[in-house]
């Protein structure tokens, strides 16, 4: 393997919607250390923090359909049952949720949970209180997804922090998602809440580290497994 090689499946890829972000870093580095010698360091660390926070990394995901991925980098910060937003269309009744929350060091490139038909995205404007508080799922700026693979809805919902000012969402209704697929982005710090169908059983807990695309959330092996997922390709 040659050197340009190594160098190459060493570096992690950044995500196309953070190169806006690196090219004015560099260019505020440039000009600020112009004036200022100490500046230009100041800034140069700081837009290598910037591309490290669009980094963008492979991932591997499980091949069991009855698996729930994890939809983002983070820690679980709640499981419990909860009330689905209600322009996510899933009904009044309370759901298992499990929320993930991301920290500013966190990969924040967002992937499906399970493979299936993007049915519904809704958007809608709020605050932006703390990610990791309960009032947060209800008060907050968020844009949520229903993904549909037989019988079986999961809700999962892009939630706005208390830095974050712009959630990116790369599918649209009707389209067909892999498993592990990105589907989004959230600038800077912000959390991920996934709904639940009756049955699932969870197998994370408060405090887990999360990696998205690959840590396993929940078993759908219960919830109606009559229905058998099928991939979507």
């Amino acid at each position: 393997m040659s050197l340009t090689d190594t160098i190459s499946k060493t570096l992690v890829p950044i995500h196309r919607e953070g190169w806006p972000f690196i090219a004015i870093a560099g260019v505020a580095t440039l000009v600020l250390g112009w004036f200022f010698d100490p500046l230009f360091w100041i800034g140069l660390i700081l837009t290598g923090w910037v591309c490290y926070f669009f980094r963008d990394p492979a991932r591997v995901t499980p091949l069991d359909d009855a698996l729930v991925v994890s939809p983002a980098d983070g820690t679980v910060c709640q499981i419990g049952m909860a009330r689905p937003p209600v322009e996510l269309e899933l009904g009044d009744a309370p759901m298992m949720r499990v929320c993930i929350f991301m920290n500013v060091f966190n990969c924040h490139v967002n992937r499906a949970p399970i493979g299936g038909r993007v049915t519904r995205i809704a958007y809608r404007a709020g605050k932006f209180v703390n990610a990791e508080s309960d009032k947060a799922s209800e008060e907050n700026e968020r844009n949520g997804l229903v993904i549909e693979n037989g019988d079986t809805r999961i809700g999962v919902v892009q939630i706005a922090g208390l830095v974050a000012r712009r959630i990116v969402c790369f599918v649209n209704e009707g389209e067909n998602i892999g498993a592990g697929e990105r589907f989004g982005l959230i600038r800077f710090g912000s959390r991920l809440d996934v709904y639940l169908p009756e049955g699932a059983s969870v197998k994370v807990a408060i405090g887990q580290t999360m990696v998205a695309g690959e840590s396993v959330v929940a078993d759908l092996s219960g919830a109606g497994r009559d229905s058998v997922l099928t991939r979507v390709s």
